[in-house]
């Protein structure tokens, strides 16, 4: 009698934060989002991981996933003009003045007006 017990296994990559957690400016897509974390290569037997096999430091956004390795000297910018992590931005409309065609008319169809109901003499 044969007995079969599946054996799952894998290697997947876990990321964690590390650092102060300051939110910088993503390079690719212009969000402040990219954050400093630690990637680790784990080899997982049933979904239990046992041995770390490989770990990089990062910078990664987290809504458009650029990452870069973390390198001597440069890292992504921090947020300017008085960007403060959680506060409320007030943020206002720029007022540009009437589009160039204001005097012009809108959409004319040219279709005659409906004609009005006939009263029943």
């Amino acid at each position: 009698m044969f007995f079969f017990l599946p054996c799952i296994f894998g290697c997947p990559t876990r990321l964690k934060p590390e650092g102060d957690q300051t939110p910088r400016i993503c390079p690719r897509c212009s969000n402040v989002s990219t954050i400093r974390v630690k990637s680790r290569l784990w080899f997982e037997l049933c979904f239990v991981p046992l041995i770390p096999m490989s770990s990089e430091h990062l910078w990664l956004c987290t809504i458009c996933q650029w990452s870069v390795p973390l390198q001597q000297g440069w890292e992504p910018a921090l947020p300017g003009y008085g960007f403060q992590p959680g506060a409320q931005a007030q943020l206002q409309a720029p007022h540009y003045g009437l589009p160039p065609n204001a005097a012009q008319r809108g959409y004319d169809p040219g279709y005659p007006p409906p004609a009005s109901p006939a009263k029943a003499a």
